[in-house]
């Protein structure tokens, strides 16, 4: 037997209109249309669907149990219409987010909430598993933006400028470099360097100054969370470096901290931060304004 969604929703027309004449008007057709159609279904099924000579017209067991199928079906097909109609119009979709700066955790977070509440059809995620690999990922479609400060110029990806931001030394007020103007690179040599846990060449003090200068740290202190870093800079226990948001939004005022520019060659250094996508989908609307909410949010970080 062969049926198709019209033969479905015929029999649930039907049903909802107790006679021909009222399903054919439901379904846009003749009602000598809509009766051969019924002789279709019957002739492949080998048996009536209805019961003839009844008002409203009445279902057979054979068309009750068509009729089922048609409740169950019908629905999840609307629903699938709907959200390939949303996907088309840019309405839904997915936006799974990779990040390779390890202190944007505290700013993404409360873009992608005002974000959730614009685009509720759109499905969201970080995916920190992939922050390292996340060009790689962003190419293989297994995440869809890649928040990086360092653009490639990779085939299909684009970058778009977010926000320029400067990574600053943080010490303790009472600490010996707090009383220097800018921070070179020699200043790290007899200091320990509190960093989160992540590969050097996602540290700004290492590809930026300490790196290409050639000099080491005393000791380097691996800690997860910024406000525990700044609690032990705070304390005496070493120096940090950050971006100079991380710290204006997560110094807390009775921590004493002091933050210096760093400087190579005599200049000061700055970074930006970009949002990676694929090419083809960076004017996608939604993916547009996730990229301009970013922006907002950066600039009330930068003003905090």
């Amino acid at each position: 037997m062969h049926i198709e969604f019209r033969h479905l929703r015929t029999i649930q027309a039907i049903h909802e209109a107790g006679s021909l004449a009222g399903a054919a008007d439901l379904l846009g057709l003749t009602q000598s249309a809509l009766s051969h159609q019924i002789r279709g279904i019957e002739e492949q099924a080998g048996t009536p669907l209805f019961v003839r000579a009844t008002r409203p017209l009445r279902l057979s067991p054979a068309g009750l149990r068509l009729l089922a199928a048609a409740q169950a079906i019908l629905p999840q097909v609307a629903a699938l219409e709907a959200e390939f109609a949303n996907l088309e119009a840019g309405r839904a979709g997915r936006m799974h987010v990779a990040i390779e700066c390890h202190a944007c955790f505290e700013w993404l977070l409360p873009v992608l909430n005002h974000f959730r509440k614009a685009w509720p059809e759109v499905d969201i995620d970080i995916r920190p598993g992939l922050a390292f690999d996340a060009m790689p990922a962003l190419r293989r479609e297994e995440v869809d933006l890649v928040v990086s400060s360092d653009p490639e110029d990779l085939p299909g990806i684009a970058f778009t400028p977010l926000f320029d931001y400067a990574p600053v030394l943080v010490t303790a007020a009472t600490h010996p470099l707090a009383r220097k103007n800018a921070i070179g690179a020699r200043d790290f040599a007899d200091q320990t360097l509190i960093t989160y846990p992540v590969d050097r060449a996602r540290l700004d003090v290492f590809t930026e100054l300490l790196t290409p200068e050639r000099v080491e740290p005393s000791a380097q202190r691996p800690v997860e969370l910024t406000a525990m870093i700044l609690l032990l800079v705070a304390s005496g226990r070493g120096v940090a470096v950050l971006p100079d948001w991380v710290v204006r939004s997560a110094a807390r005022a009775d921590m004493e901290l002091v933050t210096r520019p760093l400087t190579r060659n005599g200049a000061s250094i700055t970074k930006r931060l970009y949002a990676a996508t694929r090419a083809d989908e960076t004017t996608r609307p939604y993916v547009a304004h996730l990229i301009r909410l970013a922006r907002q949010e950066a600039v009330k970080l930068q003003r905090g």
